[in-house]
């Protein structure tokens, strides 16, 4: 594996004494990670395409798309080679890969495969991350020299060489650097069949970027990469794997722009917790790739997509089928499935309440006062609250503030004696507490500290990251005893004090010049999601609670066989596509795509904010509508916000009854539920769906504002303010309008009423469930 260079810089000058490093921080080391790409458009971030250029996304410029070079085949390698089920064909100036008598990878012009020699300076704040790239070698010219059969693959080899000339992309991709002309690279690529695709295994020794270079057509859509917040099909988009903060505004301005200026929080539309290594398109053909380094698809040249890992060689599995069910299930079998919803989750809404054991009941009361049906209750405040100048946040130390909580087992108790569960909060941080009023009986912080289980600043002692108010460092799960007592700690104090589940938040956050126990930043850092649901679901086993609801917000490559449930992260308390309630929706549409087959988001929103010009807080009538939204999912959970008494809230008297009646539709929904959650769960077919997944090349797959909810139902909710007639575009079938009982033929636009409290809802005809569901509904709102 080729090693990088890179260099690392945080917003303020570092002045802290070793063992207290803030990373506001002026950081120049050069480490050798394998991190972000800038060979292929791999940046950690990306920015929109020149459509929507003028967004100031002031950190996110995206390097130029490659050109392809020359590609050569020698006239000994000229030939069609047959192993087993795939073909392998290559001529004067093409390779080709067909297998079930389709070409599932073709080169385009001039481009099968590149490498790179370079570095990226990251620069990161709170959890941003970003990159300026620079390179100091490229090998663009590709010649092929051999060609054998061996074990049943194919194996090609031959020489990767620079471009004569750069041109003007010089200046480009090696601002002020010496740039390598001269240096060849031998590749070897092998073909090969896979568990349940086809297997491409590239490999270019001393090469710091490796290209893969699949053509596609350019009216050839392409979905997935994880969680994506603002447009399903990322055509015109260079897409980078990397996790990290999703941002604040996302494009909403002057609210990006702001956050940018004075935070390095803007984020980006292909900013995300939860990117993932693979692509779907339309040609129903999907590629993912083996490694957790920072990797990107670069999906801007119309003729092909760019798909580059920070490694000298990765495998990339190329998926087919004849629709998107069929990809989806093939690359989960490899990933592997999330396992069930406990079946108490769907019984009722998951009120995230806080504020001390006689504040928590007079909510809940107002709230079953109005007929709502509860089934949990989330206690974020467990481990206590502290206020910032961002809000209302937490005591990072998890260990019961009973304090705040004054009679916590008589409170539980009786919560479980009425069917109400309760779940807390957790992240994969801990904060020093020692200035917390009234201390704590124990100090996390410091025992992990004393044992060495911090992740640690190159200048000595534990990293403490910056949280906006307060700083804390990550337990370094590259540590086998940090990992079992940090197990244990969940285990024992958070299950132990009588959760039944709880938010695991965080797990974007490694700093990319950390020192770890085990192992480089580079190969950790999107592996740290993965990690942490794995520790998490040790925890839950280990504490003898089977049916606790574990959700989280980061993922990585492999995360959804540890997790029960995904959540969509933070967004604006607004209605916008950007950052606000229809970002949600596109970002659970495409997480589903990639492997986050059960998903939810905060019903209402988290981000408020408070400052002029730019502020933003929740009203009754978004509040109302992000829970019809809610309503018609896998999980009902809501969220008070970071400024709880500047939002509307589900319990205040002008909302208390309608949001009780959308939490009576998520129960009456349940017999349904439990049947699409097994679905996705044997298959890998998301339980909120694109229509994409459900009817693709149909006018309905063209839209991102609306979805199928296993395969019977169909919603259109409402995601501007004032709206009270919906336009739906249905997919094939025929379709019933949940209230009204009228009928209408798929495949076309159809507008229905759709007031507060009843969103344009419809259920398949001929679907017995899907009708028994609507039934229900209908009866549980009189």
């Amino acid at each position: 594996m080729g090693e990088a260079e890179s260099d690392v810089t945080s917003h303020a000058e570092r002045h802290a004494p070793p063992g207290s490093v803030s990373r506001r921080a002026v950081l120049r080391s050069a480490v050798g990670i394998g991190a972000g790409i800038v060979v292929a458009g791999l940046t950690s971030t990306a920015v929109p395409p020149a459509a929507r250029a003028g967004v100031p996304f002031l950190r996110y410029a995206p390097p130029p798309v490659l050109p392809v070079g020359r590609l050569t085949v020698a006239p000994g390698a000229v030939g069609t080679v047959d192993a087993g089920v795939f073909r392998v064909v290559l001529a004067s100036g093409s390779v080709g890969i067909a297998t079930g008598g389709r070409t599932v990878f073709a080169s385009p012009a001039g481009a099968f495969l590149a490498a790179a020699n370079g570095r990226l300076h990251w620069q990161e704040n709170t959890g941003h991350f970003s990159s300026t790239p620079v390179l100091t070698a490229l090998q663009l010219n590709q010649e092929i020299q051999h060609v054998q059969v061996e074990d049943g693959a194919v194996l090609l080899s031959g020489i990767l060489a620079p471009p004569v000339d750069l041109g003007p992309l010089s200046s480009d991709l090696a601002p002020g650097a010496p740039f390598d002309l001269a240096t060849t690279r031998a590749f070897t690529v092998r073909i090969g069949p896979g568990a349940h695709g086809l297997e491409i295994r590239a490999d270019v020794p001393g090469a710091d970027v490796v290209m893969l270079r699949p053509a596609r057509t350019p009216d050839e859509g392409v979905h997935g990469a994880g969680e994506k917040f603002t447009r399903f099909d990322l055509s015109g988009d260079e897409v980078p794997i990397v996790t990290r903060e999703q941002g604040v505004g996302r494009g909403r301005e002057p609210l990006t722009a702001a956050a940018e200026a004075t935070q390095g929080a803007g984020g980006s539309p292909t900013t995300t917790y939860a990117p993932l290594p693979f692509l779907a398109t339309d040609a129903m053909r999907a590629f993912a790739l083996d490694t957790d380094v920072v990797a990107t698809f670069d999906c801007r040249p119309p003729d092909r997509i760019d798909i580059a890992a920070w490694a000298a060689g990765y495998t990339a599995t190329v998926y087919s089928g004849s629709d998107p069910t069929d990809l989806l299930t093939a690359h989960t079998a490899d990933t592997g499935r999330m396992r069930a919803l406990p079946q108490w989750s769907g019984a009722g809404a998951i009120l995230g309440l806080q504020g001390g054991t006689e504040a928590v009941t007079a909510k809940l009361a107002a709230l079953e006062a109005a007929g709502a049906a509860v089934t949990g209750v989330w206690l974020q405040d467990w481990s206590g609250q502290r206020n910032t100048d961002f809000g209302e946040r937490l005591w990072w130390n998890w260990v019961l503030d009973r304090g705040r909580y004054p009679g916590w087992d008589a409170f539980v108790s009786a919560l479980h004696a009425r069917g109400i569960r309760v779940l807390t909060y957790v992240n994969a941080f801990l904060a020093d507490p020692s200035d917390k009023p009234g201390g704590v009986g124990r100090d996390l912080f410091a025992e992990a500290n004393a044992r060495g289980y911090l992740v640690r600043h190159p200048a000595g002692g534990p990293y403490l990251l910056d949280q906006g108010g307060f700083g804390a460092a990550l337990v370094d799960l590259t540590n086998p005893a940090a990992v079992a007592w940090f197990r244990d700690v969940i285990a024992t104090e958070v299950a132990g004090a009588g959760a039944d589940g709880w938010m695991a938040d965080f797990g974007e956050g490694l700093p990319f010049d950390a020192v770890l126990h085990a192992g480089t930043p580079a190969e950790w850092h999107n592996r740290w999601p993965v990690a942490w649901a794995e520790l998490n679901d040790a925890a839950r086993r280990q504490a003898g609670t089977p049916d606790a609801l574990v959700f989280f917000r980061a993922a990585g490559r492999g995360s959804a066989a540890h997790a029960p449930l995904f959540w969509a992260g933070d967004q604006l308390v607004t209605w916008d596509a950007h950052d606000g309630l229809a970002s949600a929706l596109l970002g659970m549409l495409a997480g589903g795509v990639s492997g986050m087959t059960l998903t939810h988001s905060d019903t209402g929103g988290y981000t408020g904010l408070s400052q002029p010009v730019v502020g933003v807080q929740r009203g009754r009538e978004l509040l109302l509508r992000w829970a019809e939204f809610s309503a018609w999912g896998t999980v009902m959970r809501t969220h008070e916000g970071n400024q709880p008494g500047r939002n509307a809230q589900a319990y205040d008297p002008d909302s208390a009854a309608a949001f009780a009646e959308q939490t009576r539709v998520f129960a009456a929904l349940a017999d349904y539920r439990r049947g699409v959650v097994a679905e996705a769960v044997q298959t890998g077919v998301p339980a909120l769906r694109h229509p994409w997944i459900g009817a693709p090349g149909s006018a309905a797959a063209g839209r991102d504002d609306q979805f199928l909810f296993g395969g019977g139902i169909f919603v259109a909710p409402a995601m501007t303010q004032g709206q009270t007639r919906t336009t739906a575009t249905l997919p094939p079938g025929e379709w019933v309008h949940v209230w009204s009982g009228a009928r209408f033929a798929g495949d076309s636009a159809v507008t229905v009423s759709s007031p507060l409290g009843r969103p344009a809802a419809f259920y398949r005809a001929g679907d017995p469930a899907a009708e028994d569901a609507a039934r229900t509904v209908r009866a549980a709102v009189g």
